[in-house]
């Protein structure tokens, strides 16, 4: 059985299956920042409010002073924002807000609909801020489209960390179950929190010199593999390019070898949900009829408004890595 459908090469936007709708990787040196976290280095010949340039290697993306994307609304999906490196502000207009980074994951279900920013506050006043983040949605079913928006943190130090092959291969276990390793969870009205969808969200690196056996996994389940940094690997029988697409069979054993240099793979998984889509920007239905409901609930309701001060939101530069959820309950960890 062929064990490989399809290879196309990745942008700036992933190419998905269902029950995913996006998937971005942002990889970042910042310059050194200001004392209010903006950035330091001359903004000329950027399209300020949507740079998405990467010149000089970074991007302001819809921030002015400091880069991120102030606030803006969804409904009818989640979003799943994984911070490897650096440092990302979380503000809604439930009024919770944070700051994570350094391998922390946000997993937000917007929902009938939550406006919120998540800013890249520049912490380092004297180095570089380097920052790497992915961004990806997961599609909601019609049954939950208007659920109450909910978030979760999850922290890195709760994630699983897997070590195979004399630790050549770590995996991390974001979400999903990996040979009976189950990540710490998700928000409950989550496609995701029922273990019947076979959702997964793993990171895997593999060392130079190095064969990691991806195990098979239940028939139905859409499996993309996202190479994303190294010089090359071997997928089964074939070489594949940095900055690739796999598409592979769900129900087979997939062989994964890297050659002189290591490897970084993103792997989504899940059982599709088989729906309509209707999408426009920040809204994902299931008909363009409840998309026009989407718009003139967003004009009449700004879905709670925006509770903040700036539009840039960034918290005190000297807190670590916290949340407080829209209940008072706070977290804390060490920076």
């Amino acid at each position: 059985m062929k064990k490989i459908h399809q290879i196309v090469t990745i942008g700036a936007q992933w190419p998905t299956l269902d029950p995913f709708l996006f998937t971005a990787h942002h990889k970042e040196i910042y310059p050194k920042g200001n004392e209010d976290m903006s950035i330091s280095a001359s903004l000329e010949g950027r399209n300020i409010g949507s740079d998405f340039s990467s010149k000089d290697g970074w991007s302001m993306y819809h921030g002015r002073k400091i880069p991120g994307f102030p606030y803006h609304p969804h409904r009818g999906f989640e979003t799943i924002t994984v911070v490897e490196e650096g440092f990302a502000d979380h503000s809604d207009s439930l009024g919770a807000y944070g700051r994570f980074g350094n391998g922390d994951v946000q997993w937000m279900t917007a929902g009938k609909g939550v406006q919120h920013s998540e800013m890249f506050p520049l912490l380092s006043t004297d180095n570089d801020n380097p920052l790497e983040l992915f961004q990806i949605w997961l599609n909601l079913p019609a049954k939950s489209k208007m659920v109450d928006p909910d978030y979760r943190m999850l922290w890195s130090e709760d994630i699983p960390l897997i070590k195979e092959n004399n630790d050549q291969v770590s995996i991390k276990v974001i979400a999903g179950n990996y040979k009976e390793t189950i990540g710490v969870g998700t928000t409950k009205d989550s496609w995701a929190s029922n273990s019947e969808h076979n959702v997964a969200v793993w990171k895997i690196h593999l060392k130079a010199n190095t064969t990691y056996q991806l195990p098979a996994t239940e028939e139905g389940t859409n499996r993309t593999v996202y190479f994303y940094r190294g010089d090359e690997v071997q997928v089964e029988d074939q070489l594949i390019n940095e900055n690739s697409c796999i598409h592979v069979n769900e129900t087979e054993e997939i062989t994964l070898r890297t050659n002189s240099s290591e490897a970084y793979f993103l792997i989504l998984q899940g059982k599709p949900i088989n729906e309509a889509v209707a999408q426009h920007g920040p809204f994902v239905m299931n008909t363009k009829e409840e998309l026009q409901e989407a718009f003139n609930d967003y004009q009449r309701t700004e879905f709670g408004g925006w509770p903040w001060e700036a539009k840039e939101k960034v918290h005190d530069k000297s807190k670590g890595r916290f949340a407080v959820y829209p209940n008072g309950k706070i977290e804390e960890k060490l920076k």
